[in-house]
């Protein structure tokens, strides 16, 4: 079992910037990979921004590149999304997920980001 846990999230102007944060238990964090995603309502779920197990590797939505920041910290099973420039359309719940294979099998609660214009 993977426990995850986000936190990080809140309501800020247009143009802030938020970092979330996803704290891992459970398993040896280093050894799959993770990423983000959100949901706006009325919206589908979408990927946000995934990260290799060394971190070495990473994967934007072309709607957040450039401004958003995917990291980990192995040594602290965290992982970590850095939101610069942010906009109304990035308001949603934000969740973390851990892939022990192919798929995202473990999901977190969520933490819901508003931005205001």
């Amino acid at each position: 079992q993977v426990q995850l846990v986000e936190s990080g999230g809140g309501l800020v102007q247009a143009g802030g910037s938020l970092r979330l944060s996803c704290a891992a238990s459970g398993r040896t964090f280093s050894n799959y990979a993770m990423g983000w995603f959100r949901q706006a309502p009325g919206k589908e779920r979408e990927s946000v921004a995934t990260i290799s197990r060394s971190g070495g590797s990473t994967y934007y939505a072309d709607s957040v590149k450039g401004r958003f920041t995917i990291s980990r910290d192995n040594a602290k099973n965290t992982m970590y999304l850095q939101m610069n420039s942010l906009k109304p359309e990035d308001t949603a719940v934000y969740s973390c997920a851990v892939a022990l294979g192919m798929e995202y099998d473990y999901w977190g609660q969520g933490t819901q980001v508003t931005v205001s214009s």
